[in-house]
């Protein structure tokens, strides 16, 4: 009996040619493996290279590059070139891609699962490293923090344009702001004039010394500084209206996990307003302005804010001349 027009409409789209079956063939092999199944899930939260993951998993070098093979392969990961590193991550779902459904039902079914204590420390004790790292180059170099950011984007390039898609960000109340990484200071005015409180978050002392400095400078007395990350925000019992981020997230060990946090600060309504590097290939920005990552690309951020259970709102990019390119986001908690 022919199907009605209904039934062929709810039905899945068939697997009718070699290349889907090659493509579905390859999908199941690779996921058909616990080991492989694990790393889909610690590449959900971090990028990581073949030592890194091999560390976490307590195999040899040789066995993860197998492993990590068949998942590229299948279009479970992707990877991304960090300075002389090569990266993986687990690859972003495109929703007309052929065995979409199927990839995101196997995401899901392996999210639910808890990572094993072992597996979770290691991914910890990486973290806290490459923090550390960041850290003690922001300590060693906070004097020499603006030459630095001039390299690649100052201040003045994209402050304008942040300014301006605050004042376009609805927020329900104007109480509290906070700002993460506040560096030299330079926005906190504008959130000053805006928001009755404003508290600058910054894991590096020295640096917050500076935006402490130039608050008092400026006559800012509604401002509080805090020394910690972003894990710290609970502690303090931060729930903020409007968080606004410029040029940080490079230097963060687990871009992820800095979403989580400040999703779990915001009230509910409340804005997230991000300014970060597009990806680029400028590897020497490692060096010379402590970046952890060569930016993200804009789907980056959207799969990391849905992840946090944030919503997108506008975007905006800037093209610098000197070849690297910023985007402005905004996202909202529902």
């Amino acid at each position: 009996m022919m199907p009605t027009m209904n039934q062929a409409a709810s039905s899945p789209p068939a697997i009718n040619t070699l290349t889907d079956s090659d493509t579905l063939a390859s999908l199941l092999k690779a996921a058909g493996d616990p080991l492989r199944l694990q790393i889909l899930q610690v590449l959900a939260q971090n990028s990581y290279g073949v030592s890194e993951l091999a560390r976490i998993f307590d195999v040899r070098q040789s066995g993860m590059s197998h492993h990590l093979k068949l998942l590229n392969n299948a279009g479970l990961t992707t990877t991304r070139r960090e300075g002389n590193s090569i990266y993986y991550r687990r690859a972003i779902v495109v929703p007309n891609q052929a065995l979409a459904a199927l990839q995101s039902a196997l995401f899901a079914s392996v999210d639910q699962s808890s990572l094993n204590a072992s597996v979770a420390a290691q991914c910890r004790a990486i973290a806290a490293e490459r923090a550390e790292a960041s850290q003690q180059f922001f300590a060693d170099n906070a004097d020499k923090f603006r030459a630095q950011q001039d390299l690649i984007a100052s201040y003045p390039v994209y402050g304008e344009q942040v300014a301006q898609l605050l004042s376009n960000t609805p927020v329900k109340n104007a109480h509290l702001a906070l700002e993460v990484g506040p560096g030299q200071g330079e926005f906190l005015p504008v959130l000053s004039k805006r928001f009755a409180h404003v508290i600058a978050l910054d894991s590096a002392e020295p640096m917050l010394s500076h935006s402490r400095a130039a608050a008092q400078s400026a006559g800012l007395g509604n401002i509080e500084f805090i020394h910690g990350d972003t894990t710290e925000l609970s502690n303090h019992k931060v729930l903020a209206d409007c968080i606004v981020m410029n040029m940080v997230l490079h230097h963060t060990p687990s871009p992820a996990d800095i979403f989580k946090d400040l999703s779990a600060a915001l009230i509910p309504g409340g804005a997230l307003v991000v300014t970060e590097l597009c990806r680029h290939e400028q590897d020497w920005a490692r060096e010379n302005c402590g970046d952890l990552w060569q930016g993200f690309e804009p789907d980056d951020l959207t799969q990391w804010a849905l992840d946090a259970g944030l919503k997108d709102g506008q975007s905006m990019f800037i093209a610098l001349r000197n070849g690297f390119q910023i985007q402005l986001r905004q996202f909202f908690k529902p």
